[in-house]
């Protein structure tokens, strides 16, 4: 027999669909419109592991799928290029990330190619070809020629907005912008100079600059978005971040905040992330109340305004425009380093860390506006300056952190007493949060009513008197589009006296200048600013260079675009890849609309999926597209984790001194040398101390380790080392700095271990600076591992190459065994030892063609046996793939197969649309086979074959045929025959006869459905 070779067959068939653009969509048909889409990668050095084509697998039997049942599909696929880690690189070997960028993507290319996906490489985008960000800086422009309407609830040209400037001032303008922005006569707009209109107009857009704390990683020269901040640090580096008021672009995503929150009922997408979505935007409805204090008033938000008397004390973010002018000489250190100590922490640790209680009072007291009681002012880092106004009114009688907080500065300046306003309500112990029918008391007008009443009542008086109103508001903030980076799209903006100009679209794209290196200036300027030639001339329309000092030569904006631009709109430039004169056609977005399959991680739930829902909507507004959301039904994947390797070892940790003031630079050299001595493996441990601490680790006692006992032991092998290094970098090594020794547990690379243990061979070949001697694991000279399932990582050493996979077993066998593994929603773990099943399978199917001749199918009518086999398989599969249960359909083809072999079918009336209905998992065999059948066509368009539940509907039945009570054969029967009928036909038959003969039958039982018994006498 043929043998399966999977690597001569899997080739011949990728160079055939690249050869015959097979998998090419058209933007034309008459076949019904499927569009499918998975989340493009950020093509990253390491390549693709196999947890990344999980999806991708998904998205393509879908996709194969829909095109054997009739439609017109789109699967594209591109690459979110520009990112933080190309630019990292460029900064450490000084290669332009474009080259590193397009290694990689040559790099992923080859993999996915490998794998088979049914991509049409024709419509391939990359977010950092000046080609494709030439729209996405055309769309920047559109959004800065935007305003938005509240009354008409939607985005509106600029022009139309300065048009009723000229006729009617802000008379009726209801527009999404800043509060109390000053308003204007027709008369008075018309008198204003050029300049001072489009500072006026500034405020209005829907992309904008703006004075705004940012999260400033002083390590990566950069803003970072909350989405890359992970525990405080970076997610790339894991470096400090702080908080830094910085002049930034902002988009006005607030505007859209009610859209985007309703707009979540129309989606087929999980509870669990539309969930994520609303919590993030957190609606909330209130009122907005002013505190007076000197000249200063104190806006607050409160979603409780039926609970104004209960009002104790004010809190405000650390970084509250006020907090500087309000603070007394005598809490103005206290304060300080509060905000210094507050600076250094993100905004979603704060908002994370509900247990921490902290904060200063300023010394200020405000007025009450119905009371008028003076009301300390404190400065809370609870409190977050972007959300809402910065500041909140505290009633601890009805919410806990306020109690909790009250309680915690009980009989401190500036902390009176709790003030209880809910009647028989004891609140010494706890808050009363509840919203019920508790009447207010101690509230002056208030006293006696509900929650309700007191709600109506309060806003109601509040707005009489002037100091305040009811409101909605919204947690979602505008969105910093700002980056300090070089790798991103080029703002297509210069400056004319201070003010933003946007470049003329037909001088469009922008694109990234040359600078000698991708780190910000010595002024502290982005990397753009070391571009010698990187200013704009509006008489030549082009970039000429920063010495030019013509009156026509103004300077570009030096910040980037962030990583999220490009992936916002990307959905609609796969419809019309190629064309050069528009984003894309009218025709090729109103066939295609948007996606119909979006399958990607479910950790781009607050920032890809919102900031492209966001865009959509802008430009369904401005009549740009004809759908008001990017994706029709969503998939969240699961995560694919791997089996890490762990070791225990030694290292040194560095304590920092209290007493010392850590230069940034300092800190800096301390991180070098805490990754320098994490892992000692530099010299061998004394014998006697190796044997102290592998007892140790063997007893579980590891935190009882007297490290002053064996310090001496330690020091003379390796402190003078570490002070070496300390005294180089002008550290003592006894004020500022002092090192203490740990354990650490590391990660190793999979490939070093064999069942658990470390293989010499291999760990020395790829460690060769590294002495085993230094692990805790060392049992009799075996060295054993502990295992983690974890996710799948380079930093965790446990990646497994698809390639290796692909090579071994086949890219079939891939894709199988990925779906295999479990429901795609789910995380799994990988096991390379449970491929081989998988592997079985695939030769086995193979087998099923094939005899010891070779290729074998025959035109014989199939079985009913098989064509039922055949028929269960199809309803089986089609409803799999219709409720995306891709692991159920593979386990469908196991059973097939062996069903079919147990039966020996060869008949083409089964075994071809089998073919068929393994191609979306299986497409390299399933081609093959096809050809082997005689096709010349490719089986990609082949029709998907129809279930028949004729096939499924059992007409005969086994009766077991007794003699005398024993069961000797049994016979297959009509199910549908009649008792007289069942005897004639069991009479008739040659073995029945043969037990008969020279017998006599006394009695014949039968019972319809169940058993025939021949009673017999001698």
């Amino acid at each position: 027999m043929v043998h399966y070779k999977h690597i001569e067959i899997e080739k011949k068939w990728q160079d055939y669909w690249a050869t015959k653009k097979t998998f090419k969509a058209h933007n034309h048909s008459d076949k019904p419109k499927f569009y499918a889409l998975d989340m493009f990668p950020y093509p990253s050095g390491a390549g693709l592991h196999v947890g990344h084509p999980l999806g991708y697998i998904a998205s393509d039997i879908v996709s194969r799928y829909k095109r054997h049942t009739g439609f017109n599909v789109l699967h594209p696929m591109g690459y979110d290029s520009f990112g933080l880690p190309a630019e990292q690189y460029a900064i450490q070997t000084g290669q332009h990330p474009a080259i590193t960028t397009r290694d990689n993507i040559a790099r992923y290319r080859e993999q996915m190619d490998r794998i088979g996906f049914s991509f049409d490489w024709d419509r391939e985008v990359k977010t950092s070809d000046p080609d494709y960000y030439k729209w996405t800086q055309e769309i920047f422009i559109l959004l800065f020629d935007s305003w938005y309407d509240k009354d008409a609830d939607k985005a509106r040209p600029i022009s139309e907005l300065e048009s009723r400037f000229r006729e009617r001032g802000t008379t009726t303008i209801n527009a999404a912008t800043d509060e109390d922005l000053p308003e204007f006569t027709a008369d008075e707009w018309n008198s204003y100079t050029k300049e001072e209109k489009e500072k006026i107009l500034l405020d209005y857009r829907l992309t904008y600059l703006a004075d705004t704390e940012v999260n400033w990683c002083p390590a990566l020269g950069t803003v970072l978005a909350n989405d890359e901040i992970v525990n405080g640090v970076s997610e790339r580096g894991g470096h400090p971040v702080v908080r830094k008021k910085m002049r930034q672009w902002m988009m006005r995503i607030s505007a859209y905040a009610e859209r985007l929150l309703n707009d979540l009922d129309e989606l087929d997408w999980s509870d669990s992330i539309k969930e994520i979505q609303r919590n993030w935007i957190g609606k909330s409805v209130g009122a907005m109340v002013s505190f007076k204090l000197d000249d200063h008033k104190i806006d607050v938000f409160t979603t409780r305004p039926d609970t104004i008397y209960g009002v104790t004390f004010m809190t405000l973010a650390p970084e509250h425009e006020l907090v500087d002018s309000i603070t007394t000489d005598a809490q103005r250190d206290a304060v300080e380093a509060y905000k210094k100590a507050t600076a250094a922490r993100s905004e979603r640790e704060r908002m994370a860390d509900v247990k921490t209680i902290s904060g200063v009072f300023t010394g200020a007291y405000a007025t009450h506006p119905l009371s008028g009681e003076k009301i300390p002012v404190w400065i809370g880092d609870y409190v977050l300056a972007g959300y809402g106004t910065g500041a909140v009114m505290a009633v601890p009688c009805g919410d806990e952190r306020d109690h909790a907080f009250a309680n915690y500065f009980a009989g401190q300046e500036g902390m009176p007493a709790i003030k209880n306003i809910f009647e028989g309500v004891d609140i010494s112990e706890e808050a009363y949060t509840a919203k019920d029918n508790t009447p207010i008391c101690n509230s002056d007008f208030l006293n006696g009513m509900s929650y309700k009443q007191a709600m109506a009542a309060a806003i109601e008086k509040l707005e009489e008197i002037g100091a305040g109103k009811g409101k909605t508001n919204y947690r979602l903030r505008d969105a910093v589009f700002s980056r300090q980076r070089y790798w991103g799209e080029p703002f297509p903006v210069y400056y004319k006296n201070g003010l933003p100009q946007m470049i003329d679209r037909e001088h469009l794209p922008l694109e990234l200048p040359e600078v000698d290196e991708y780190l910000p200036t010595e002024d502290g300027a982005p990397p753009l600013g070391r571009a010698t030639t990187w200013s704009w001339c509006t008489v030549e329309n082009k970039v000429v260079s920063n010495d030019d000092s013509r009156d026509c030569v103004y300077p570009l904006e030096l910040n980037t675009m962030p990583g999220w631009a490009g992936s916002s709109w990307y959905m609609f430039r796969y419809m019309d890849a190629s064309n050069e004169k528009e984003m894309f056609s009218k025709e090729a977005q109103e066939y295609w609309e948007n996606v119909d399959l979006y399958i990607g991680g479910s950790e781009h739930a607050t920032g890809h999926l919102l900031y492209s829902r966001f865009w959509v909507k802008v430009l369904h507004d401005l009549g740009k597209v004809t759908v008001n959301e990017p994706f029709k039904k969503l998939i969240n994947q699961g995560m694919i984790l791997g089996e890490s390797a762990l070791v225990k070892s030694i290292g040194v940790s560095f304590a920092k001194s209290a007493n010392h003031d850590f230069t940034e630079e300092e800190l800096k050299i301390l991180d070098i040398l805490s990754s320098k001595y994490q892992m000692i493996q530099d010299k061998p441990l004394s014998a006697d101390l190796v044997k102290y601490l592998r007892k140790s680790n063997a007893d579980n006692k590891e935190d009882d380790i007297d490290f002053q006992r064996i310090k001496k032991s330690i020091k003379s092998y390796l402190f003078s080392d570490v002070y070496k290094d300390l005294e180089e970098n002008d550290f003592d090594g006894k004020v500022k700095i002092n090192p203490f020794y740990n354990y650490y547990t590391s990660h190793i690379d999979i490939e070093t271990v064999i069942q658990d243990k470390i293989d010499f061979e291999k760990f020395s070949a790829k460690y060769p600076e590294k002495d085993l001697q230094l692990f805790l694991n060392n049992d009799d000279g075996v060295f054993k591992v502990s295992r983690e399932v974890e996710k799948m990582s380079k930093s965790k050493f446990n990646v497994v190459n698809p390639d290796d996979i692909c090579e071994q077993y086949g890219a079939d066998t891939l894709r199988l065994y990925e779906m295999f593994l479990g429901p795609l929603e789910q995380a799994k773990p990988w096991n390379t030892a449970g491929i081989t099943g998988v592997y079985g399978f695939i030769k086995k199917l193979w087998k099923l063609y094939h005899n010891e001749n070779g290729f074998h199918v025959s035109d014989e009518k199939a079985s009913s046996e098989s064509m039922k086999t055949l028929h269960k398989t199809i309803k089986k599969v089609r409803e799999d793939i219709e409720n995306f249960s891709f692991n159920t359909s593979v386990s469908s083809f196991m059973i097939a197969v062996n069903e079919l072999t147990a039966q020996k079918c060869d008949s083409r009336e089964v075994l071809e649309p089998l073919a068929i209905l393994v191609s979306p998992y299986a497409p390299h065999i399933a081609e093959e086979l096809w050809s082997l059948l005689g096709h010349e066509e490719s089986i990609a368009y082949a029709d998907f074959p129809v279930f028949e539940e004729k096939y499924l509907v059992e007409s005969s039945k086994k009766y077991p045929i007794s003699f005398n009570g024993k069961m000797k054969f049994t016979l297959e029967l009509p199910v549908d025959a009649s008792k007289d009928e069942l005897e004639k036909l069991v009479l008739e038959n040659d073995k029945v006869k043969q037990q008969l003969e020279g017998k006599t039958i006394n009695k014949t039982i039968v019972v319809p459905g169940r058993i025939i018994n021949f009673v017999l006498g001698k």
